[in-house]
């Protein structure tokens, strides 16, 4: 469970809005609302796990030691948005955090992270395999060494991460009955739409964005508490970051050589363990899109959004402009009810998204 907020007098994420898009609903031909993750303190939907994790460590740290005035000093190894909701989340409570990221992160995220008030940002190799095992094997050590109450924050893969990201599809179907009284909506998403044994709003399908599997397997959790057994989760990564997709097809977890795709935030070469289980699913759906259609939806979703995201989050967006929505939900009509998770990410700006757009018409 997340840890209540009564715990502590601070909680280092908050409830966002869930909207409907009409230009993506036109796109799609059904309902389209946008779960808005990019309004979390840090910019992305990591506040929530990564938050619920210090939450639950500071906490543990005080049941375990009353007397001493010590405070954690938390380490992170991530691409750039888990360590940037690590630091948030840890001035949030009074401590300290340091970042360790992979080679392939921009100078703009290290100095988001940087700015956001890190104690100290490590660049150590060349994925985020190799800056974790840094941070595990040397940086820790010498830390704990140095006599610091040093505790590791894991980007994805920890029950307490999952657990925060489920509260995602908790609000989801809190907020979605609301939305009627808002939105003009094909069919009743609120309690029209409702399963009359547990009022609960029927959810068509879930999209969101793979990248270690922390935020996929929150929301399949979610799903699992709330027994939303109707709904499809679509589960959305690019090529050259697509682990979870190729370990479904060979049913087995695998490790990529090397992460190819401009969506760095998706660059975890081997998902964890969850999500690879919760991927074998009959009820979950795996998709791989190009940059090309990541590029291109973020270009579009910013226009006609007003929303700047990262490449790992266009692709989900690029679902309901490119067609291909309407054959991964089953039972698709234009009553369907479909949610993007829309995860943010801090590591965009006008000028990247150009960059990108120009190498692609290379």
């Amino acid at each position: 469970m997340t840890v209540k907020a009564a715990t502590h007098s601070k909680i280092p994420w908050i409830e966002t809005p869930l909207i409907k898009s009409a230009t993506l609903s036109a796109a799609a031909g059904c309902n389209v609302f946008l779960k808005l993750e990019n309004l979390q303190p840090s910019g992305s939907f990591k506040s929530r796990g990564i938050g619920n994790y210090l939450v639950s460590q500071l906490a543990a740290v005080q049941a375990a030691d009353t007397r001493s005035a010590r405070k954690p000093h938390f380490y992170c190894s991530s691409g750039g948005n888990a360590g940037l909701a690590c630091v948030h989340g840890a001035i949030t409570l009074g401590c300290e955090a340091t970042i360790v990221v992979p080679l392939s992160t921009t100078p703009y995220m290290v100095g988001k992270l940087r700015e956001a008030g890190a104690t100290e940002v490590i660049q150590q190799g060349a994925s985020w395999q190799e800056a974790d095992k840094y941070l595990t094997e040397t940086l820790m050590p010498d830390a704990t060494a140095r006599g610091e109450a040093a505790i590791y924050v894991p980007p994805f893969d920890a029950q307490q991460v999952w657990d925060g990201n489920a509260g995602i599809t908790k609000e989801i179907v809190r907020q979605l009955p609301a939305t009627e009284r808002h939105y003009p909506i094909n069919g009743a998403a609120g309690d029209g739409n409702a399963n009359p044994a547990t009022s609960v709003p029927k959810i068509d399908a879930i999209v969101c964005s793979v990248g270690g599997g922390g935020l996929f397997a929150g929301i399949v959790q979610g799903i699992d508490e709330l027994g939303l057994k109707q709904t499809t989760v679509v589960a959305v990564e690019t090529e050259g970051a697509d682990s979870l997709a190729q370990a479904i097809a060979r049913g087995e977890l695998v490790t990529l050589p090397a992460i190819t795709s401009r969506a760095t935030s998706l660059g975890a070469r081997r998902v964890c363990q969850r999500a690879f289980e919760y991927g074998m699913r009959d009820a979950v759906t795996s998709v791989v899109l190009p940059d090309s259609e990541a590029i291109g939806a973020c270009r579009r979703f910013l226009d006609e959004e007003r929303l700047l995201v990262e490449l790992a989050c266009g692709v989900c967006p690029a679902l309901c402009y490119n067609g291909q929505l309407e054959k991964l939900v089953p039972g698709f009509n234009e009553s369907s009810v479909v949610v993007l998770v829309v995860c943010g990410g801090s590591n965009m700006t006008l000028e990247m998204m150009d960059q990108y757009a120009g190498e692609q018409a290379k």
